[in-house]
Protein backbone atom coordinates (compact mmCIF):
# COMPACT_ATOMS: atom_id res chain seq x y z
CA UNK A 1 0.00 0.00 0.00
CA UNK A 2 1.31 3.45 -0.90
CA UNK A 3 0.55 6.24 1.57
CA UNK A 4 1.23 9.86 0.71
CA UNK A 5 1.07 12.53 3.39
CA UNK A 6 0.80 16.04 1.98
CA UNK A 7 0.96 19.42 3.65
CA UNK A 8 -2.59 19.99 4.85
CA UNK A 9 -3.89 20.01 8.37
CA UNK A 10 -4.96 16.51 9.35
CA UNK A 11 -1.73 14.62 9.98
CA UNK A 12 -3.34 12.76 12.91
CA UNK A 13 -5.44 10.97 10.26
CA UNK A 14 -2.24 9.81 8.55
CA UNK A 15 -0.83 8.54 11.83
CA UNK A 16 -4.04 6.65 12.62
CA UNK A 17 -4.15 5.07 9.15
CA UNK A 18 -0.53 3.95 9.41
CA UNK A 19 -1.24 2.36 12.80
CA UNK A 20 -4.23 0.50 11.35
CA UNK A 21 -2.27 -0.73 8.32
CA UNK A 22 0.51 -1.93 10.63
CA UNK A 23 -2.03 -3.85 12.73
CA UNK A 24 -3.52 -5.35 9.56
CA UNK A 25 -0.06 -6.53 8.45
CA UNK A 26 -0.08 -4.43 5.26
CA UNK A 27 3.29 -3.47 3.75
CA UNK A 28 3.42 0.34 3.56
CA UNK A 29 5.42 2.49 1.14
CA UNK A 30 5.36 6.04 2.54
CA UNK A 31 6.00 9.49 1.08
CA UNK A 32 5.86 12.51 3.40
CA UNK A 33 6.03 15.93 1.72
CA UNK A 34 8.08 18.80 3.09
CA UNK A 35 4.85 20.63 3.85
CA UNK A 36 3.53 17.64 5.77
CA UNK A 37 6.71 17.56 7.86
CA UNK A 38 6.03 21.16 8.92
CA UNK A 39 2.37 20.41 9.69
CA UNK A 40 3.36 17.32 11.72
CA UNK A 41 5.46 19.54 13.96
CA UNK A 42 2.57 21.96 14.47
CA UNK A 43 -0.14 19.34 15.03
CA UNK A 44 1.66 16.47 16.75
CA UNK A 45 4.87 18.11 17.96
CA UNK A 46 6.67 15.37 16.04
CA UNK A 47 8.72 15.09 12.90
CA UNK A 48 8.26 12.70 10.00
CA UNK A 49 10.08 10.02 12.02
CA UNK A 50 6.79 9.42 13.87
CA UNK A 51 5.31 8.26 10.56
CA UNK A 52 8.47 6.62 9.19
CA UNK A 53 8.50 4.24 12.18
CA UNK A 54 5.19 2.77 10.94
CA UNK A 55 6.26 2.28 7.31
CA UNK A 56 8.15 -0.56 5.68
CA UNK A 57 9.69 1.63 2.96
CA UNK A 58 9.92 5.40 2.77
CA UNK A 59 10.75 7.71 -0.11
CA UNK A 60 11.77 11.32 -0.62
CA UNK A 61 9.02 13.28 -2.38
CA UNK A 62 11.56 14.45 -5.00
CA UNK A 63 12.53 10.90 -6.02
CA UNK A 64 10.63 10.46 -9.27
CA UNK A 65 12.70 7.34 -10.00
CA UNK A 66 11.32 5.49 -6.94
CA UNK A 67 9.65 2.13 -7.64
CA UNK A 68 6.19 3.50 -6.77
CA UNK A 69 6.54 5.98 -9.67
CA UNK A 70 6.19 3.11 -12.14
CA UNK A 71 3.14 1.15 -13.17
CA UNK A 72 5.28 -2.00 -13.21
CA UNK A 73 5.55 -1.84 -9.40
CA UNK A 74 2.50 -3.74 -8.06
CA UNK A 75 0.50 -2.26 -5.17
CA UNK A 76 -2.87 -2.83 -3.49
CA UNK A 77 -3.69 0.85 -3.82
CA UNK A 78 -2.79 4.31 -2.58
CA UNK A 79 -4.11 6.78 -0.04
CA UNK A 80 -3.20 10.47 0.20
CA UNK A 81 -4.04 11.55 3.75
CA UNK A 82 -4.38 14.39 4.29
CA UNK A 83 -4.65 15.49 0.68
CA UNK A 84 -3.85 19.19 0.43
CA UNK A 85 -5.73 21.14 -2.20
CA UNK A 86 -2.48 21.60 -4.13
CA UNK A 87 -1.89 17.83 -4.16
CA UNK A 88 -5.49 17.16 -5.09
CA UNK A 89 -5.20 19.58 -8.04
CA UNK A 90 -1.95 17.92 -9.17
CA UNK A 91 -3.64 14.51 -9.13
CA UNK A 92 -6.80 15.78 -10.84
CA UNK A 93 -4.91 17.35 -13.72
CA UNK A 94 -2.01 14.88 -14.07
CA UNK A 95 0.71 17.25 -12.84
CA UNK A 96 3.12 14.57 -11.63
CA UNK A 97 5.91 16.87 -10.46
CA UNK A 98 6.55 15.16 -7.12
CA UNK A 99 6.44 11.55 -5.98
CA UNK A 100 3.03 11.73 -4.30
CA UNK A 101 1.41 13.14 -7.46
CA UNK A 102 3.34 10.75 -9.73
CA UNK A 103 2.41 7.66 -7.68
CA UNK A 104 -1.22 8.81 -7.65
CA UNK A 105 -1.10 9.29 -11.44
CA UNK A 106 0.28 5.75 -11.78
CA UNK A 107 -2.57 4.37 -9.68
CA UNK A 108 -5.12 6.11 -11.88
CA UNK A 109 -3.51 4.98 -15.15
CA UNK A 110 -3.21 1.39 -13.89
CA UNK A 111 -6.80 1.34 -12.59
CA UNK A 112 -5.72 0.71 -9.01
CA UNK A 113 -7.55 2.11 -5.99
CA UNK A 114 -6.67 5.71 -5.15
CA UNK A 115 -8.26 7.34 -2.10
CA UNK A 116 -7.80 11.09 -1.58
CA UNK A 117 -8.65 12.41 1.89
CA UNK A 118 -9.08 16.20 1.84
CA UNK A 119 -9.62 17.92 5.16
CA UNK A 120 -9.83 21.62 4.34
CA UNK A 121 -13.03 23.61 4.65
CA UNK A 122 -14.73 25.60 3.25
CA UNK A 123 -14.19 24.38 -0.29
CA UNK A 124 -13.88 27.06 -2.97
CA UNK A 125 -14.98 26.35 -6.53
CA UNK A 126 -11.46 25.43 -7.81
CA UNK A 127 -11.17 22.76 -5.08
CA UNK A 128 -14.61 21.35 -5.91
CA UNK A 129 -13.72 21.22 -9.61
CA UNK A 130 -10.43 19.46 -8.83
CA UNK A 131 -12.28 16.91 -6.68
CA UNK A 132 -14.75 16.30 -9.50
CA UNK A 133 -11.93 15.88 -12.03
CA UNK A 134 -10.08 13.46 -9.72
CA UNK A 135 -13.28 11.45 -9.17
CA UNK A 136 -13.95 11.37 -12.92
CA UNK A 137 -10.40 10.04 -13.40
CA UNK A 138 -11.12 7.19 -10.98
CA UNK A 139 -10.09 8.44 -7.55
CA UNK A 140 -12.28 8.12 -4.47
CA UNK A 141 -12.75 11.43 -2.67
CA UNK A 142 -13.16 10.61 1.01
CA UNK A 143 -13.29 13.83 3.05
CA UNK A 144 -12.08 13.63 6.62
CA UNK A 145 -15.60 14.13 7.95
CA UNK A 146 -16.23 11.87 10.92
CA UNK A 147 -19.72 10.83 11.89
CA UNK A 148 -21.17 11.02 15.36
CA UNK A 149 -23.67 8.15 15.51
CA UNK A 150 -21.07 6.04 17.32
CA UNK A 151 -20.96 8.66 20.11
CA UNK A 152 -17.24 9.51 20.03
CA UNK A 153 -15.77 10.18 23.45
CA UNK A 154 -12.27 11.24 22.36
CA UNK A 155 -10.36 12.47 19.33
CA UNK A 156 -9.12 8.93 18.64
CA UNK A 157 -12.74 7.86 18.03
CA UNK A 158 -13.12 10.56 15.36
CA UNK A 159 -9.86 9.59 13.67
CA UNK A 160 -10.76 5.91 13.68
CA UNK A 161 -14.14 6.63 12.06
CA UNK A 162 -12.42 8.11 8.99
CA UNK A 163 -9.67 5.47 8.98
CA UNK A 164 -12.30 2.71 8.98
CA UNK A 165 -13.88 4.23 5.87
CA UNK A 166 -10.48 4.31 4.15
CA UNK A 167 -9.79 0.67 5.06
CA UNK A 168 -13.22 -0.33 3.78
CA UNK A 169 -12.64 1.39 0.42
CA UNK A 170 -9.35 -0.48 0.06
CA UNK A 171 -10.84 -3.85 0.99
CA UNK A 172 -8.71 -4.23 4.13
CA UNK A 173 -10.54 -6.31 6.71
CA UNK A 174 -9.92 -4.68 10.06
CA UNK A 175 -12.53 -3.58 12.57
CA UNK A 176 -10.89 -0.31 13.57
CA UNK A 177 -14.03 1.61 14.56
CA UNK A 178 -17.62 0.87 15.55
CA UNK A 179 -20.07 0.40 12.69
CA UNK A 180 -23.66 1.52 12.38
CA UNK A 181 -25.87 -0.94 14.19
CA UNK A 182 -29.17 0.83 13.70
CA UNK A 183 -31.20 2.94 16.12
Amino acid sequence: MVVGVSGASGTPYALDLLRALKQAGVEVHLVVSEGAARVLEAELEAGPEALFALADVRYDERDLAAPIASGSFPTRGMVVVPASQATLARVAYGLADNLIARAAFVHLKEGRPLVLVPRETPLPLPALRAMTAAAEAGAVILPASPGFYHRPAKVEDLLRFVTQRILDRLGIALDWAPRWGGP
